[in-house]
């Protein structure tokens, strides 16, 4: 029991020994980390102080250099401002300078100016007096004139005026005729700029071609082919095409007639194709024509849309295009209508914009001027500017062009500018060399019935027909032609011509009339 006792307590003091150690351990432990705490805060503290007074030498640093810049920037903008200042007290010193020159000049002349009022003023009074004694002069002058004359103030004053009336009246009869042979003038050099203003814009190739209407065959055998058993292919082929074919002596040749240039070439170009072909029979020829037929008849709507294209025209009506289209086949004195319709539709255009007027108005009226030749005479009736505008007035076109295609020959009175417009534009189409050709025969025959019309007048002593047959110069004799008779002779002759001839363009008839003295010294 004593032991265990001891026991016990032996237990109980090593706990409390133990205790005690532990407690001890752990104070002595804190009261270590509390020193090294202390120790760490006060070099944080020192470390901080150092960074404090690094970071306040940096800003002094920096604060010093701003200053410094600063300091040398407003010094130079007070240089600046300085150097400014002076050049403008110099600048200001050098306009006073010279407004008091200018204020010494303007003195001056004031003191000239008054010098010359003086004498001026002077000369006034010196020329009153001179007035004065002129008056004086004149009116005794006056005087003795009445005296001498025998004529009141009121009658030489009313002979003054007569006198001055008639040389004003000579006087303005005498601007007005120079007025008026300027004014023409001017329009004649204004119309022929525009007129080779048009010509060297438009410079298309001549369109003088020839149309014969013959077809070529491999050798003379074929023309018994053509002509047929007892004729009958050559009966078929008349009847089926509506022309007459001739069959002569012609080597290698057989010849197509008709009146109408379509059908025409609707037959040559089936007779081309029969005698490629070989096959010369009846129902081959209806076969052929019916196929070249259709094939021509498309040819000539898109002739047509190519016109239309080519001259820039829209609008058109498809009767129009086939008509335009068909005019490739029609020619005047050589000339292929359609071309010339294009060439007048370019010319009309340059002419109008040289006049400001509408240019695609005046190339629709050139192109359809000629419209009615398109139509056989056959089918309407009156002259081709007639027909046309019939055509395109059921076809709503615009009043311009009607009276553009209706008066281009003058058969209309023009009631718009493009009307003349297109009358010259014709002209020059028609007149420029190489548009237009006939055989020698024929324009000899046409010159010689120029010379027989002009010599059929009494009075006349000899005509010549020049200028490719565009002018007439007919020689009167002046011992029984007077003046007033060689003007009526140059009218019935052109009114003679007019009536009688057919002719492309105008014909100029000059009449000569002199009176020759001839006399021999011996």
């Amino acid at each position: 029991m004593l032991a265990s006792v001891e026991w016990v307590l032996g237990g109980l003091i090593g706990a409390v020994a133990g205790a005690t150690g532990l407690i001890v351990y752990f104070r002595v432990r804190g009261q270590r980390g509390l020193n090294q705490a202390r120790a760490e805060s006060e070099r944080l503290l020192e470390e901080a102080r150092a960074e404090a007074e690094q970071t306040r030498k940096t800003a002094e640093v920096e604060a010093q250099g701003e200053y410094l810049k600063r300091r040398e920037q407003f010094e130079a903008e007070s240089n600046e401002t300085r150097r400014e200042l002076k050049e403008t007290e110099k600048r200001l010193a050098k306009r006073e300078d010279n407004f008091e020159r200018k204020m010494d000049t303007l003195s001056m002349k004031e003191r000239k100016i008054e010098q010359l009022e003086a004498t001026i003023a002077a000369k006034e009074a010196s020329m009153k007096e001179r007035e004065a004694e002129l008056e004086r002069l004149a009116d005794e002058s006056r005087r003795k004139l009445h005296q001498i004359s025998g004529i009141s103030p009121d009658e030489a004053r009313q002979l003054l005026f007569r006198q001055l009336e008639h040389d004003l009246a000579l006087e303005q009869a005498t601007i007005v005729r120079n007025a008026i042979e300027q004014a023409k003038e001017e329009a004649k050099e204004k119309s022929r700029d525009v007129i080779l203003t048009a010509i060297q814009r438009y410079a298309a190739e001549h369109t003088s071609e020839a149309t014969v209407a013959t077809v070529a065959i491999p050798s003379d055998d074929m023309k018994g082919r053509v002509i047929g058993r007892e004729g009958r292919n050559i009966r078929a082929f008349e009847k089926v095409t509506g022309v007459d074919v001739i069959v002569d002596d012609t080597p290698g040749v057989v010849e197509v007639s008709a009146f109408d240039p379509v059908r025409l070439y609707k037959a040559r170009v089936t007779l081309e194709r029969l005698i490629q072909d070989g096959r010369i029979q009846p129902g081959r020829i209806e076969e052929i024509f019916t196929q070249v037929s259709k094939e021509v008849d498309r040819e000539i709507v898109e002739t047509g849309k190519q016109a239309a294209m080519e001259t820039k025209i829209t609008g058109l009506h498809p009767r129009q295009i086939e008509l335009i289209g068909r005019l490739k086949f029609r020619t005047s004195y050589g000339q292929n209508v359609l071309r010339h319709s294009v060439e007048v539709a370019y010319l009309c255009q340059v002419i109008a914009d040289e006049l400001g007027l509408d240019g695609k108005l005046a190339r629709r009226c050139g192109l359809l001027h000629d419209i009615g030749k398109a139509v056989d005479h056959d089918e309407l009736e009156g002259g081709h500017p007639k027909i046309g505008a019939d055509i395109c007035r059921k076809l709503n076109e615009r009043p311009e062009v009607l009276n553009a295609i209706e008066g281009h020959h003058g058969d209309v009175e023009s009631i718009s500018p493009y009307t003349p417009i297109v009358m010259a534009a014709d002209a020059i189409s028609a007149a420029r060399p190489g548009s237009r050709r006939e055989s020698l025969e024929r324009y000899i025959q046409r010159l010689q019935q120029f010379e027989a019309i002009a010599t059929a007048h009494d009075g006349v002593k000899e005509a010549f027909a020049i200028q490719a047959g565009r002018e007439i110069r007919v020689i009167v004799d002046a011992k029984k032609v007077s003046d007033d008779d060689a003007a009526r002779i140059s009218r019935d002759i052109a009114r003679r011509i007019e009536a009688e001839m057919t002719y492309p363009g105008e014909i100029r008839v000059t009449v000569l009339r002199e009176l020759r003295a001839i006399e021999i010294a011996r």
